[in-house]
């Protein structure tokens, strides 16, 4: 019997519910993977515990000892998720008392983008028990942060950025430093798990001695039912998982829409996640960032005011809804490992249109179940978006293909038991 300890970049929903604090709707495959061992006939090997971050405040109220949520010991740490680009020596304490008083053979970080990882590897400090999960690569993002976006709107800071500290450069000074703990944080592991060729890759560069195993993700749990009709669908409708900040490359997007609409007058683009381009009162105009300035100029620029709905954050079945009213999702990111919104696309069959940068080729065949188009090409994405809207038989060829690979990229059963062998391996080194 192994005892694994799990490091979470959040709170599950079960222990936020034990607690009585809000949660995450983007979390959902740990949840499904704890039910399994902690529920399931099949796991008799490992004992889990679990901890997590929360505010200074919570851990005042919930306690330092550890809380029991369906037989696993939970604890919380207290980290400012607000600025991970801080690393807080405090942690290593907190990771100490949790490590004293669970005693596991191994750890499980998921994720490399916050202080707490380090702190938690540091503190362990047994690389050939130390695995970690590799969700994104915040040392490559840095890279191509701005991307493709003027020079001079890169430069420039609005009101709002300056008094939070906040400018696109300084986003992108964030992501370098978050990137440089991120190649220590591999540095320290002897165990990593990843999806795509680009990031064993990535990682091997920082790390050749660490031990890569390939392991997908399982989505969330309403994806895996449900099925794309191009009938039952908004005609014409554009979708996006998130455009915040320049890599979601929403700006591209913005720019193929003028030719799409010469074609197809009706189309129309919606866009999950946070709104930027608020600025019906002067409140809203005050808070507008650069990057939100810079996509308001560019709906000017082609009067897309009508054309584009941005609609906040969606819960997990909003989502799920807006995908199956959607006739194409598109990623124009500049760089993604694995992104969740194409694998839940994919478990509906709403037809993929992605850039063709970092793991997506390995999600996506061309041409077979998805169309990929080269970063940055926004003549190329709009024809790509053409083509799903004009031949339907190449629609419904790619939307058929994509559910029958998701559903064994994604498959949760198959994850679970891969999860198991790598806790196997890992405690015979």
């Amino acid at each position: 019997m192994k005892k694994v300890l799990w490091v979470c970049n959040i709170m599950l929903p079960v222990i936020a519910k034990e607690i009585n604090l809000p949660y995450s709707n983007r979390e959902g495959w740990l949840t499904g993977i704890l039910n399994a061992l902690t529920q399931g006939e099949e796991n008799t090997e490992v004992l889990l515990g679990i901890c997590f971050p929360v505010s200074a405040e919570t851990i005042e109220r919930i306690g330092r000892d550890a809380i029991w949520v369906q037989g696993v010991p939970c604890y919380g740490f207290a980290e400012d998720l607000v600025h991970p680009e801080n690393y807080d020596v405090s942690l290593e304490k907190r990771f100490s008392e949790i490590l004293e008083d669970f005693k596991p053979d191994m750890i499980h970080v998921f994720g490399t983008e916050f202080p707490h990882a380090l702190a938690a590897i540091k503190t362990f400090d047994k690389p050939e028990r130390t695995l970690i999960g590799i969700q994104g690569l915040c040392s490559e993002i840095a890279k191509v942060y701005m991307a493709g976006i003027p020079e001079k709107v890169s430069k420039s800071v609005s009101f709002r950025d300056f008094i939070r500290k906040d400018s696109l450069k300084q986003q992108q000074e964030k992501f370098r430093i978050r990137g440089e703990r991120e190649k220590e944080i591999i540095r320290l592991s002897g165990h990593i798990t990843g999806r795509t060729s680009f990031d064993k890759e990535k990682t091997a560069k920082m790390n050749p001695n660490a031990v890569y195993h390939p392991m997908n993700e399982t989505m969330r749990s309403a994806f895996y039912t449900g099925e794309w009709n191009r009938d039952a669908c908004e005609r014409h409708s554009i979708f996006m998982g998130q455009g915040d900040y320049p890599l979601k490359g929403f700006h591209f997007m913005l720019e193929a829409m003028p030719q799409i609409l010469s074609k197809y007058p009706n189309a129309k683009l919606y866009l999950a996640g946070n709104s930027i381009m608020e600025h019906h009162t002067v409140k809203d105009k005050i808070k507008l960032s650069a990057y939100g300035k810079y996509l308001l100029s560019v709906m000017n620029k082609y009067d897309l005011k009508d054309k584009v709905v941005v609609l906040g954050k969606l819960s997990e079945e909003k989502m799920k809804e807006r995908f199956l009213h959607s006739e194409v999702f598109v990623c124009p990111s500049v760089l993604e490992n694995s992104p969740n919104t194409i694998g839940e696309a994919m478990l509906l069959g709403v037809p993929v249109v992605a850039a063709n940068v970092g793991g997506i080729p390995d999600m996506i065949t061309n041409e077979k179940d998805g169309l990929l188009f080269a970063c940055g090409d926004v003549d190329a994405l709009a024809k790509a978006v053409y083509r799903i809207f004009d031949e339907e038989d190449l629609a419904e060829t790619l939307s058929h293909a994509a559910k029958e690979r998701a559903k064994l990229q994604h498959d949760g059963h198959q994850n679970y038991r891969r999860l198991l062998e790598i806790y196997e391996i890992m405690g015979r080194t």
